[in-house]
């Protein structure tokens, strides 16, 4: 028994295969010349049949014809296409088991598709140099892992732009498991066609599992940052839209990621909002899970970087989402997010900082500033509302000020003092300010390594010390002067020395901020100062060497 079993051939070799289409090939096309109904489609079909001949020589002329299954395969769906051809040619020439004429319309389009596809295919089979790694392939394998790894990732890559769907549906998959073992090859073989065939498998099935598939290595392609481009000029961004509207749960995430990265480009974001990409993105903020919703987020916060289309984004309601983020996002990211993209709402359109006040934004910024870690984008949202509110809705936001400018992060930090700089801007202002026990800190500010929290620092401090109290509490810290002097630093990098002046000239009045003014160095760096005509410095000399004569003929 076993010896009978094994002298069965299971399946004809790839020589008879191409014997069997090379014979029904002048069968096919003699019998389609015979149909005298629907004559323009049959012209087509005849005309894509006659170039069948070229191309099943050129392809059996590869010297590795006889080895590779994608030639088995290739041959197969001729044949099967072949039979398909000559099955219909009889019935239009009978005119029998016709079921109506718009359904055998229908078969002969796909006919005619699928011949195309052939050649096409059989193009894109030499083409792609696949047929030549045949022989660097390993024997296959019992292990279903080692018999994915007997498919080289170019094979794969090949196959998903050859065949009907169903070929391309199962490469599809193959890919995907090789992805999980090593996702960097599959993405370092993938060339501008293979990206076109994964943006079209996206397109034209409806498949979840397929568009699953597919987004899921055109997600990883975009996250890699190298293939954005050919993803852009591909067309992905509408079937990746398309996808955040009606794809499954997995087929959303992905989808909003690739959009999240993509919309890094100021142009891939106007090209979202070009393909109506707002509206499915703020539905996903609204409803999607804790990936989701933060990926949807981060995309419109790009978007929203885009000075035009801010409007657009306004209109579609994306206020009062972001603000919904803040109040209740699943994630920390998400708020982090939603604040950035109200930053940037807020930056320069004096419309949209109304809608951000009237729907409650500033109380929910506040709120989100006092958690145990503030950032930069909720205080650098808030600066850009306090110009549009009444100096009453600053007795609310400073003590968030003085919260951030103790426990923020050193971009939140000078957020909070730039913000100091905005509000105070009457002494009633000023003396609230002080009040609050923002001064200190502010001083502490001055030792920043960043030359920008020092120059923000010293600006409002030069602000703060026009009122008397704010000066005297200015005076009694210990490093005040210390830091200020050393912010005089002559060097052109120094853009706080102009501030540090302005609070030495209110600090001098004091004996005691004199002397250390001098201890320190402030005569050697305000004579450059003077030099180089630095506003304040020359009357802050004269009035420090006066001091000096002064304690000197004291003493005599």
């Amino acid at each position: 028994m076993v010896e009978e079993k094994s002298q069965v051939d299971p399946s004809p070799t790839v020589e008879e295969l191409l014997l069997q289409a090379q014979e029904l090939v002048p069968i096919a096309l003699s019998e389609a010349r015979t149909v005298k109904v629907f004559s323009s489609r049959w012209r087509v079909i005849i005309s894509r049949l006659e170039k069948l001949p070229t191309c099943l020589s050129d392809l059996s002329s590869h010297p590795c014809f006889s080895k590779h299954t994608l030639c088995k395969e290739q041959l197969q769906a001729v044949l099967q296409t072949l039979k398909e051809a000559i099955e219909l040619a009889n019935i239009c020439v009978k005119k029998e088991k016709q079921e109506g004429k718009l359904k055998m319309q229908s078969d002969l389009d796909s006919l005619s598709s699928k011949i195309d596809l052939t050649l096409k295919d059989c193009g894109l089979l030499m083409k792609t140099g696949v047929l030549g790694e045949v022989m660097t392939q390993q024997p296959l394998s019992s292990s279903s892992i080692q018999d994915l790894e007997t498919f080289s990732v170019r094979e794969l890559l090949a196959r998903l732009q050859i065949g009907h769907l169903e070929s391309k549906r199962k490469a599809l998959e193959q890919l995907v498991e090789v992805m999980k073992e090593d996702e960097k090859a599959v993405i370092t073989g993938l060339g501008r066609s293979n990206v076109a065939s994964l943006v079209q498998l996206l397109t034209v099935t409806t498949s979840p599992s397929v568009r699953e598939n597919a987004v899921t290595v055109i997600c990883s392609l975009a996250e890699s940052g190298g293939c954005e481009n050919w993803l852009i000029s591909e067309n992905a961004l509408p079937p990746l839209i398309r996808l955040l509207e009606s794809g499954s749960a997995i087929g959303k995430e992905k989808a909003v990621i690739s959009l999240q990265r993509m919309s890094i480009s100021s142009e891939t974001s106007r090209s979202i909002v070009g393909h109506g990409g707002v509206s499915p993105l703020i539905e996903i903020c609204k409803t999607g899970d804790s990936v989701s919703q933060a990926s949807a987020a981060c995309t419109l916060k790009n978007i929203s970087s885009v000075p035009e289309v801010r409007q657009s984004l306004a209109e579609e309601g994306i206020v009062r989402v972001m603000i919904n983020i803040l109040n209740c996002g699943i994630l920390l990211g998400s708020k982090e997010y939603a604040a950035e993209c109200l930053q940037n709402l807020t930056s320069s359109n004096e419309t949209l900082r109304k809608s951000v006040i009237s729907e409650n934004g500033i109380q929910t910024l506040l709120a989100y500033l006092d958690g145990p870690l503030p950032q930069e984008s909720g205080v650098a949202a808030i600066r850009n509302l306090v110009g549009s509110v009444s100096e009453e809705t600053y007795f609310k936001i400073i003590p968030s000020l003085v919260h951030v400018l103790r426990s923020g992060s050193m971009g939140a930090q000078q957020a909070a003092a730039s913000t100091i700089c905005r509000i105070a801007t009457s002494n009633e202002t000023k003396r609230m300010i002080g009040e609050s026990g923002c001064i200190p800190l502010l001083i502490r500010m001055l030792e920043a390594k960043a030359s920008g929290a020092r120059e923000v620092a010293a600006q409002a401090i030069a602000s703060l010390v026009t009122v008397p109290r704010n000066c005297r509490e200015v005076k009694r810290d210990e490093k005040s002067v210390t830091s200020l002097v050393l912010l005089l630093e002559p060097s052109p990098s120094n853009s706080a020395k102009k501030y540090a002046v302005s609070c030495l000239a209110a600090l001098c009045s004091s004996r005691k901020c004199k002397k250390l003014m001098v201890s320190y160095g402030a005569v050697g760096y305000l004579k450059k100062l003077s030099e180089l005509d630095v506003p304040g410095s020359k009357k802050l000399l004269e009035r420090i060497e006066k001091g000096k004569l002064r304690s000197f003929f004291s003493r005599k």
